[in-house]
């Protein structure tokens, strides 16, 4: 991957005027043919500069857009860090993304969201999202609070996450609130590794892909009793091991980092987690692979007479098809991928993530990484941006992009 650095700074900035909105081009008129010596080939190049730039390819970044979508969930739900309170801190970072979703230029459908509607009043799945305009058509994932218990006690690593990709692309999990999960990063062939493999084997794939012994080799794992058996194969095998309390979004992403800290995950969490996780994984090259883990005999009858096939290993491609796949995240209390909110005399800072992913035929996936880190300051000023606090009417007033 190409490292650039790339420093821009920007004014303040409008939620409901801002948009991305591409000016409508005149049709292009029919190409002139090929030259056939006759001086064809001149007049072709002649009209071409007359025409000017093709911008027909130029489409809209949506997920420096929906970057102040987790930002503003961010800082709504960062104010009940450490009260005890994990439902009120969902509440808040819910209602926030959503006011701010439905400003977006885009025609969007929940799939993975906080329930079905008649469990979730708001972010619901199937519900229609944005700000009514027809275009773009997408599927949404969201996580507005990824580690609610995280932000309840006080804890690290607890982000607010979404993920954007054309109608139909993304994964929709049904009845199975669980999967087991295997991801690793763009270093490692995604065919070699399986959830069909044993932990030792894939351990060796990893390994030898890494160029580096298993003893050096780290797993990620949640700290579940259900990873027991997990953890004791991966000891066996004398791997190293990092347990985290919760946010597997964020450890899935940890993976395929440059200098990651850890280099594969096993366990078994939320689908819809994994879902986001894969999108965001497609952005950054790396793999994720997924099992439906239904947690009763109920479960299992309710997915296979939906006819889902639980034994089937999903892949990347599985889980979130779309070609042009866009995430963002912002980090509410401080962990490895993320900083977290600070609040301090009229107003806060916070640090994201932005990426976007874009694929060609016979080529793998680019990608574009952005750590954005804002600072968001009150001015008081109307139009009123984010409803919440002193921070009712703050803007975002100055931004430092990084790409890498």
């Amino acid at each position: 991957m190409h490292v650039l650095k790339l420093r821009s700074r920007t004014s303040s900035i409008n939620l409901h005027s801002q948009r991305a909105v591409l000016p409508r081009l005149p049709a292009r008129p029919p190409r002139a043919a090929a030259s056939n010596g006759n001086g064809n080939g001149n007049q072709r190049r002649a009209a071409s500069r007359k025409q000017g730039p093709d911008y027909k390819n130029v489409q809209r970044n949506l997920a420096l857009e929906l970057v102040r979508v987790t930002e503003a969930a961010a800082l709504a739900g960062g104010k009940w860090y450490g009260r005890g309170d994990k439902n009120a801190a969902d509440q808040a970072a819910v209602d926030m993304m959503r006011k701010v979703l439905n400003t977006v230029n885009m025609d969007g459908v929940i799939v993975i969201g906080e329930g079905e509607k008649d469990e979730a009043p708001m972010l619901y799945c199937g519900e229609h999202i944005g700000n009514g305009t027809l275009e773009p058509q997408v599927d949404i994932a969201v996580d507005p609070l990824d580690g609610t218990t995280s932000i309840a006690m006080g804890r690290n690593g607890a982000v607010c996450v979404i993920a954007l990709a054309e109608r139909g692309a993304l994964f929709d999990p049904g009845p199975c609130m669980y999967m087991e999960k295997l991801a690793v990063g763009p270093a490692v062939d995604p065919r070699a590794v399986d959830l069909n493999k044993s932990i030792k084997e894939n351990l060796e794939v990893v390994a030898k892909a890494l160029n580096k012994p298993i003893g050096d080799v780290t797993v990620l794992v949640l700290d579940r009793p259900r990873h027991d058996q997990i953890i004791k194969e991966v000891r066996e095998a004398g791997a190293r091991i990092k347990l985290i309390s919760d946010g597997d979004v964020g450890g899935a992403i940890e993976v395929a980092k440059l200098g990651a800290p850890v280099d594969v995950l096993f366990g078994i969490g939320g689908t819809p987690e994994g879902v986001i996780a894969a999108a965001a994984l497609k952005c950054m090259g790396g793999t994720m692979q997924g099992r439906l883990w239904p947690r009763s005999d109920e479960e299992r009858k309710k997915a296979e007479d939906a006819g889902y096939d639980i034994s089937k290993v999903l892949y990347t491609d599985d889980l979130c098809a779309g070609e042009q796949v866009f995430f963002a995240a912002t980090g509410v209390s401080d962990g490895d991928l993320l900083r977290g909110v600070r609040y301090f005399a009229g107003g806060a800072s916070s640090n994201s993530i932005v990426m976007r992913s874009g694929s060609g035929t016979g080529v793998s996936p680019c990608s574009q990484l952005w750590h954005l880190y804002t600072i968001a300051w009150a001015f008081y000023l109307p139009p009123v941006t984010y409803g919440f606090g002193p921070f009712s009417e703050s803007r975002l007033a100055l931004s430092f992009f990084s790409l890498q």
